[in-house]
């Protein structure tokens, strides 16, 4: 059966209650009189620890747990954390050194856990936290995004974590010595501190001689699962559950040392435990994102089409493998490797290295945002390099809809795509033709004027399998999900895509998620994959039930099952005027004693991704004088295939295209040479304020996608997938006119101002 959503833009049905204060984040719900616990963290970047007595913590009034590695180790808690690696182009498998739940002989980043603290409040375990004598000899920093330097661990020899590769390097240095245009440069994609409106927290407590664990996540499984390993718990003793979550963006994903504390704590002490992490805490704990440089060439023939791509890129691991973090820049990387452009000749290198910073890993986009940011910026480079225009040159170069399906040069096969109508549209939306009347009229007012543009194209990832079940109630329908709301507004699109579907009134279904006790099984949050995945379980859910609900009225109605028939709304049987809604039989059924009909599931697994994509186009201004830039102007076309909720995709563009804005413009993770985070609070760190940023205009071109029954594309992180390189290509065409060949993201007045006089200098010197 193929259905599709009636794509109506409902508004947000809980945003009532976040914006009146009624959300239940993990922070309001903690049990009443749970401890708090208080992490001890590394001062410094890298040290041997010498010291480490807890007996006056333990000692002070209102302490009732002080817990540091060898504590966990006594208890047989496992203390390493798991990780994912990649194959190395030699064959062998990246380092995976271990990753402690506290840290042990060694500290290797600011803001590692070292101890944790449990008593009565917060502010008594922070005293008790300073009562802890800790002695850590002093290290060499390795800061620097480079190989080599003082080993960070001794299973790492140069720091490397990994060395990948994908496709013919041979070929493609054969292509790039013969062709009759070559482009280098060296682009570096800043790093960035996720931020999340709540920061990271979590409670744990015993029910009946079971373990909760409460925390804002992006799902609820894997955490179950690490549970039952590290404690050697049986998993029908563990209940995990995700609360109202306060963004997640990738960083709230995957597994953190907190939690297993926690846990410990409540299971040692049989009472309740909760900690939240502070701000300045969070940056200093919290998973990073992006940290990487690459140095990329694109070569072209006589008419300008590209003959082979080559990047070579080191990557920031942090101080430790985070869960998924070799594989963000690999395989998740290479997912788009070549973008739109027909390409079968190409090459990626990648090694990953350790550093005594934070931890890298996911952050909205996930390795496709890195991709896309050097592959176009690559395109304005040569575009400029080789005096053609750029909108013509990715084109030129572009797939074209008579090549679908295209397996691209990384393995990966696009099903549908009209890039060319799509470019056509943005140029429309964006009045590219108007351009240089703006252009002139900022140039009268001493001001310079640049337009950027970026063509983006995303590989939906995550889990490709999901459940959905519903069950029908007296008051109306529940539906079980799979997924994890962290505010894209699950609880909207999932009730009106079962409404759609079924007749039943959106305001009488209510969306159930993030309780491990209620929902066997799901892939969580992440990767773009909710909408595309959960909707089409549901869609099978929605197939049994109307099997089922009409073989009922067949046999309640002695009639042929062939005689039932369900339009969305009603059933329908031949030759009797009765029409019951999908509500009204399961009322016929409650009173009939079938409860087996009151509850159904299906489970289904994608065999493919959807590959949603789109251009941006951006126009920026800078003062000269003083380096200031404003983003004056931003205008999306998407293809994200057939939407449910048009509201809701314009929303995550929205979101995403601020995320990439302000790491273009005014974010940036700053460390010492010492391995000191420079920028640990708002103060410091420029997150982007809403007078940073323009109105933005959206627009969609739907070529339904084919790999799934919706013709849906995911939409969650595409708005900061094209944000990175829209704003830099603009930074650069404005900056051109005076000379400026380069400058790096985040474009700050002082950098843009420093570049601007370089060129000068250099222009004053020839």
């Amino acid at each position: 059966m193929e259905k599709f959503g009636k794509s109506q833009s409902v508004t947000r049905v809980e945003d009532l209650r976040f914006l009146t204060g009624r959300g239940r984040y993990v922070d309001d719900i903690a049990p009443v009189g749970a401890l708090h616990a208080y992490f001890l963290r590394a001062s410094v970047a890298h040290g041997r620890i010498t010291a480490l007595d807890l007996d006056a913590a333990k000692a002070m009034p209102g302490v009732h747990l002080v817990v540091c590695a060898d504590d966990l180790i006594a208890a047989d808690v496992k203390i390493a954390m798991g990780c994912t690696t990649v194959k190395n182009r030699d064959g062998s498998r990246g380092a995976a050194p271990e990753r402690p739940i506290l840290a042990r002989d060694h500290v290797r980043h600011v803001g590692e856990a070292v101890a944790m603290i449990v008593a009565d409040d917060l502010l008594v375990a922070k005293d008790a936290a300073e009562l802890i004598t800790l002695e850590i000899d002093d290290l060499p920093v390795h800061v620097d995004l480079a190989i080599g330097g003082h080993a960070i661990h001794a299973d790492a020899p140069e720091n490397l974590a990994f060395d990948w590769g994908l496709g013919d390097e041979a070929a493609t240095h054969d292509a790039i010595a013969t062709a009759a245009h070559v482009v280098r440069s060296e682009v570096f994609d800043n790093r960035v501190i996720v931020n999340a409106m709540e920061p990271r927290g979590c409670f744990a407590e015993t029910e009946d001689g079971r373990l909760h664990l409460a925390f804002n996540g992006q799902g609820v499984w894997g955490a179950k699962d690490d549970l039952v390993h590290h404690f050697g718990l049986d998993p029908a003793d563990v209940r995990v559950t995700n609360p109202d979550v306060g963004g997640g963006f990738g960083m709230k994903g995957m597994r953190y040392p907190e939690p297993f504390c926690v846990v410990f704590a409540a299971l040692a002490l049989g009472r309740p435990v909760r900690w939240m992490s502070e701000r300045t805490e969070a940056m200093l704990s919290d998973n990073a994102g992006r940290d990487l440089t690459t140095t990329a060439t694109l070569a072209f023939d006589d008419d300008y089409r590209i003959v082979a791509y080559h990047i070579d890129t080191i990557a920031n691991m942090g101080a430790y493998n985070s869960q998924f973090a070799q594989v963000i820049q690999t395989d998740l990387f290479a997912k788009v490797l070549m973008g739109t452009y027909d390409v079968q000749t190409a090459y990626m290198r990648t090694r990953g290295i350790f550093t005594n910073t934070t931890p890298v890993d996911a952050y909205r986009g996930a390795g496709r945002p890195e991709a896309i940011f050097i592959l176009e910026r690559m395109m304005d480079e040569a575009a400029r390099t080789l005096g053609v225009d750029p909108w013509q040159l990715r084109e030129k170069n572009f797939i074209v809809p008579a090549q679908f399906p295209y397996k691209t040069v990384s393995g990966v096969t696009y099903d549908v795509g009209d890039f060319a109508r799509v470019l056509s549209r943005v140029g429309q939306e964006a009045d590219r033709d108007g351009f240089a009347a703006r252009k002139a009229a900022s140039a009268a007012q001493g001001k310079l004027r640049g337009q950027g543009l970026c063509y983006y194209i995303e590989s939906i990832l995550g889990d490709p399998a999901e459940t959905t079940s519903v069950e029908f109630t007296e008051d109306g329908a529940l539906i079980y999900v799979g997924t994890q709301s962290n505010g894209q507004g699950h609880e909207t699109v999932y009730a009106q895509f079962l409404a759609d579907q079924t007749g039943i009134p959106a305001d009488q279904i209510k969306v159930v998620q993030g309780d491990s006790d209620r929902i066997a099984t799901g892939g969580g949050t992440g990767g773009s994959r909710s909408v595309t995945v959960q909707n089409t379980a549901t869609l099978a859910t929605v197939d049994v039930i109307v099997q089922a609900f009409s073989a009922f009225l067949a046999e309640t109605e002695t009639v042929d099952p062939a005689a039932v028939s369900f339009d969305d709304e009603r059933f329908r049987i031949t030759g009797s005027n009765l029409t019951p809604s999908m509500l009204e039989v399961a009322e016929m059924a409650r009173k009939a004693g079938r409860d087996d009909l009151l509850h159904h599931s299906a489970r289904i697994k994608l065999d493919n991704r959807s590959f949603p994509n789109g251009a941006h186009v951006t126009e920026i201004e800078i003062d000269p004088d003083t380096g200031a830039l404003t983003v004056d102007r931003y205008t999306v076309v998407d293809d994200f295939g057939n939407l449910i909720n048009p509201m809701l995709a314009e929303g995550q563009v929205h979101g995403g295209v601020v995320q990439g804005l302000g790491q273009a413009v005014t974010e940036h993770a700053a460390f010492d040479e010492n391995g000191q985070l420079l920028t640990a609070s708002f103060m410091d760190y420029g997150m982007p304020r809403a007078d940073d940023v323009p109105m933005i205009g959206f627009s969609t071109e739907c070529t339904p996608s084919l790999y799934n029954p919706m013709g849906m594309k995911g939409c969650g992180e595409a708005g900061t997938v094209g944000a990175l390189a829209a704003i830099s290509n603009a930074v650069i065409d404005a900056l051109w006119d005076v000379g400026v060949r380069e400058v790096d993201m985040p474009f700050t007045p002082h950098r843009i101002w420093q570049a601007i006089q370089t060129a000068k200098a250099r222009d004053a010197a020839a």
